[in-house]
């Protein structure tokens, strides 16, 4: 391994090192008093209550409540924990490669990624990563949680950046190539920032039938990276503006006007995608690279936690 290899392991290894302390010690601090834990994926709830069967449950774990409220005798029973399959598909295309508050959008793609990896982490489970870079679709074979999370920090850090892309592959090709390449069902996670190659901002999206494809047959988790500049545009006066996907270059005067409508498109397109994201039953968390990452991503976890037990309460 060359020395700019050795470096670019040795920062891989820096971010996982601080990654794993941020999981354990604050997204768990984080998610205390949560009953269902910091776990992402299916089966891992702890229990549920059901009716008591003779000579299979522990009376022990009689509940007294359900039981005097139904006439009938319930038990709480943990459910079923099965090897989770997890899948991350990291978008790591040029338009990731931007950042104008504490990280770049791809630290922080890369950063989530390995989370999934910590928090998935456990006995039988294996994490697999598809890389969209902009050279193409890259895969890296399923491994344990922890040291898929490792690898992925690792390949992250040390990806080179380019000015533009070279491959055509779109996020929806790749979101099909997963779901036709990987159909055992499990946990898929996308982290992308949704910026369109050909600069779509409305509904319908090309991607959208990809991934609803994808969640029909999975638990589909989207992650949503944002900048604030791709929010709202600074009184620059006049600046050069170029498109890290195609390459493209236009100058323009950040005039009031201007601003008022750059903010209105990049709320309109926010919106869309959230709707989008939202129609096809796949869940939607935003992250962004100037503010706490790690809380949001906790908020989401735990929300997503309460939508479950409601659902089951209800059925």
């Amino acid at each position: 391994m060359g020395e700019s290899g050795r470096d670019r392991s040795q920062a891989g290894d820096r971010a996982f090192k601080a990654l794993d302390l941020v999981v354990r010690r604050r997204l768990n601090g984080l998610l205390q008093g949560d009953r269902a834990g910091h776990r992402l994926g299916s089966g891992s709830d702890p229990e549920e209550v059901v009716r008591y069967r003779a000579g299979e449950d522990d009376v022990r774990r009689m509940d007294w409540n359900v039981t005097a409220r139904t006439g009938e005798p319930h038990v709480w029973r943990p459910l079923a924990e099965h090897e989770l399959d997890t899948w991350v598909l990291v978008d790591e295309t040029p338009s990731m490669d931007f950042g104008t508050a504490m990280s770049e959008k791809r630290d922080v793609a890369g950063w989530v990624a390995g989370s999934v990896g910590l928090l998935t982490d456990g006995p039988g489970n294996r994490v697999g990563v598809a890389h969209l870079t902009p050279t193409g679709l890259e895969w890296d074979a399923p491994l344990p949680g922890r040291v898929s999370a490792r690898r992925t920090l690792r390949s992250v850090a040390g990806a080179p950046r380019a000015d533009r892309r070279s491959d055509t592959t779109t996020l929806g090709e790749a979101m099909t190539a997963l779901e036709r390449r990987h159909r055992r069902p499990g946990l898929r996670v996308v982290v992308s920032d949704f910026v369109d190659p050909d600069g779509a901002t409305e509904r319908p999206f090309t991607w959208e039938p990809a991934l609803r494809r994808l969640a029909a047959r999975h638990d589909v988790i989207v992650v949503e990276v944002l900048d604030p500049r791709e929010l709202e545009l600074p009184d620059l006066g006049l600046v050069v503006l170029r498109d890290p996907e195609s390459g493209r270059a236009r100058e323009v005067h950040t005039t009031p006007a201007l601003r008022q409508r750059y903010a209105e498109l990049a709320a309109g397109h926010r919106a869309a995608v959230a709707d989008a994201v939202r129609s096809t039953g796949a869940g939607h968390v935003i992250v962004r690279t100037d503010t706490d990452w790690v809380r949001d991503l906790a908020r989401y976890i735990i929300s997503r936690r309460h939508t479950r037990r409601t659902d089951r309460k209800v059925r």
